[in-house]
This record gives C-alpha cells, structure tokens and sequence, in this order.
C-alpha cells in the first residue's frame, strides 16, 4: 500500500480527496499547509510516504517551495501537484521532471489514475 502526503488549505478539499484516496487503498496522512508538511515529514519516523500530493496555491509556503524543501531531503519521494489556476505559471527549475500536475476540478478516476501512473513511473 503507497503512503500518500496529501497538502491542501482548503479543508473540504482536503478531507474529500483524503476520503477518496483512502477508499481507492492508500494510506494518506494529511496537512492544511506547507509549513504542516515539512513537520510531518520531519516527525514521520515510522512511514516513508511514496508520494507528495500538493496544491500549489497556499498561503505561507506554496506547493512549489514545499516540493523544492522534500526533494532536497527525500529525492526519490514521487510528487504531484493540483491547481485551481489552469493558467498558472509554473518555474519547474529544480524539480524532478516526473512532477505531474492535475488542474481542478478533475475526477477522481483520473487522479487516481495519474497517482498510479507516478507511482509505478
């Protein structure tokens, strides 16, 4: 079973992707903000997360910054991001060029579907 870090401020959001990634068997734990993610990743000595799920637009540290902050430390940690903005500018200096990213709204099939494709790139 993949264990999932699932970053996202909007707590609706949060808890129905939480819900769906459980329901579809991973393990997910989650955080409301970048600054949240690093302390469980710092903390988390007993899961190894298989992947990073991140909104990029949060308030304090962004999606990017956060991604850039646990790639440093954990460069084989497979990340995902998700947007609201299908507009966005994105500077992908630095990052792995696995990152994937899903504009919302998306379906969850497809999310599950691209989680799988990361996972198993």
């Amino acid at each position: 079973m993949a264990s999932i870090l699932l970053v996202d401020d909007d707590h609706s959001m949060l808890i129905f992707i939480e819900k769906a990634l459980k329901h579809a068997g991973y393990e997910v734990t989650t955080a409301h903000n970048g600054s949240e993610a690093l302390d469980i990743i710092a903390t988390s000595t007993d899961t190894k997360f298989d992947l990073l799920l991140t909104d990029i637009i949060m308030p304090g540290m962004d999606g990017v910054l956060l991604s850039q902050k646990v790639m440093k430390n954990y460069p084989d940690l497979k990340v995902m991001f998700m947007t609201g903005f299908s507009a966005i500018a994105m500077n992908t200096k630095n990052l792995n060029e696995d990152v994937k990213m899903m504009s919302k709204p998306f379906h969850l099939n497809d999310l599950i579907d691209q989680i799988e494709k990361t996972l198993n790139s």
